[in-house]
């Protein structure tokens, strides 16, 4: 994957796991009664840690089938979130988006979470037949014969 790409896609997760951790993780923090800096040092923390995994997992041309949906998951999870989060910002009538973000992040994260992870799996499988990423035993080489008795 391209220089490009990757900074892309690493961006796009790393700043969706931020904002999904702290706006998420802040009524946990309240009910736990920690400070309020604990929740942007986890979510700054959990953030780099995705966005690092993202940007070490796109560095590989050939990757397993489970790192492939994984991948897939957290770019369609990130993009989801995003637009469900700022979508209903910017293209809702000023003063009646207020609770759209919120319920369509809720709706768009875990929808882009299943569509990456799913289209992550077809591309995998599209991609078997020209290049041979797989550590399973190939099912379309025909077995020989074992030699016969000599008796």
């Amino acid at each position: 994957m391209n220089t490009v790409t990757r900074t892309v896609v690493t961006l796009i997760s790393g700043v969706a796991t931020l904002h999904g951790v702290f706006w998420f993780g802040i009524p946990l923090i309240f009910l736990a009664r920690f400070p309020f800096w604990i929740s942007s040092l986890a979510s700054v923390l959990v953030a780099a840690g995705v966005a690092w995994f993202v940007w070490t997992l796109t560095a590989s041309f050939q990757a397993s089938l489970a790192r492939s949906v994984l991948l897939g998951a957290i770019a369609g999870g990130s993009i989801g979130f995003l637009a469900g989060l700022f979508g209903p910002l910017l293209f809702a009538q000023s003063g009646s988006a207020n609770v759209g973000a919120i319920l369509w992040s809720l709706i768009g994260g875990p929808a882009g979470l299943i569509l990456g992870a799913v289209g992550a799996v077809a591309r995998w499988y599209a991609r078997q037949g020209r290049v041979d990423t797989s550590n399973w035993p190939r099912t379309d080489v025909t077995q020989t014969a074992p030699p016969p008795d000599a008796r």
